[in-house]
């Protein structure tokens, strides 16, 4: 099958389905992926579907899968992630534009983490959302960690004892998948597809994967910061149920029970508003769709307007050019 070559314009923002609104994720694999008009085409041996990626927060490509350029234009114009995945796990190679062009979220997240006091005030408000019955207001990084790892390790020996899976440890080769037993390889599938789509929310609205509050120093530790909320109720017991049932494909099985449980939980929704909260931002606010939002930084006044002539006292002249969109912006069309 080949490209439609008629053009189709680029949406705009406002058009586009709210990260909080989309469904989770689609995993793909041995097809070939297309672009007709505004939706993307997958073929294979049984026949070709359409599928409108505006609706998906990530795409996951798995072994055998081939796109077209035109295809990944329109994914990125759709601000749908895209993650391609291997017989070794999960590689995040590529993510989607922001759904919004406020980096208001960014900001405050660099604020908050680049401040020793607010970034523990962050942390401790994680932490707190895992202990709703306790007060960890006072306690150290050390003493967080500690609390954490004894409710981690509580929560597999509880799934152990329910779905009567054999529990050891957390073993697992990223280079080998496979080389894992039943348990773990079902944990490294359900928390790879959990980044995923935790990732897809993230870049979604503006922030940046690589500023966490309680991981540090890698490309995604937002990312792990926010999954590690959601993995006891989601992917841990998911996995020991998959586990228990001894499936053959055991990667496939423990996706689509992740992918029923972020939709039936409200994962994305879930998401959106925790990181809002997190980052001290109100959620509307947050989330509107805003077109005039370039500024240039002002010591004093925090910011004013760009696009005008200023005089050597800061005193407005004149408009100098008008307010740039982002392709225009960057000199291309995109």
């Amino acid at each position: 099958m080949t490209d439609d070559p008629i053009s189709v314009d680029k949406p705009e923002l406002h058009a586009l389905p709210q990260i909080r609104d989309r469904m989770s994720f689609l995993y793909l694999e041995h097809c070939l992926i297309n672009r007709q008009d505004s939706a993307i085409t997958v073929t294979d041996a049984r026949g070709t579907v359409h599928v409108p990626v505006a609706s998906l927060s990530v795409l996951l490509l798995g072994p055998g899968t081939s796109i077209s350029h035109r295809a990944m234009e329109l994914i990125g114009n759709a601000g749908t992630s895209t993650i391609w995945v291997g017989e070794s796990g999960v590689r995040y190679y590529a993510h989607g534009r922001p759904l919004t062009h406020s980096a208001r979220l960014l900001i405050s997240q660099a604020a908050l983490v680049s401040n020793v006091r607010t970034r523990v005030a962050v942390a401790r408000q994680m932490y707190q959302m895992r202990f709703p019955d306790e007060d960890v207001s006072l306690l150290t990084m050390q003493q967080l960690r500690g609390r954490e790892g004894a409710r981690i390790r509580a929560v597999y020996r509880r799934e152990s004892k329910r779905t009567g899976v054999p529990w050891d440890k957390r073993t697992y080769d990223p280079n080998d998948f496979r080389s894992g037993d039943a348990i773990n390889q079902a944990l490294t599938a359900a928390h790879s597809c959990l980044y995923g789509v935790v990732h897809s929310v993230i870049v979604a609205l503006g922030c940046a994967p690589g500023l966490g509050f309680i991981h540090t120093g890698h490309e995604r530790s937002f990312v792990y910061d926010i999954a590690d909320l959601y993995k006891a109720q989601i992917t841990i017991p998911i996995a020991f149920e998959t586990a228990a049932d001894n499936q053959a494909d055991i990667g496939a099985k423990t996706r689509r029970r992740v992918r029923d449980a972020i939709a039936d939980g409200h994962i994305l929704e879930q998401a959106t508003h925790d990181i809002c909260s997190l980052l001290r931002e109100k959620e509307d606010e947050s989330l509107d769709i805003q077109t005039e939002i370039l500024y240039l930084w002002d010591e004093k006044q925090d910011h004013v307007r760009s696009g005008v002539s200023y005089t050597d006292t800061g005193t407005e002249i004149e408009p100098e050019y008008p307010l740039l969109g982002y392709g225009e912006i960057l000199g291309s069309d995109q």
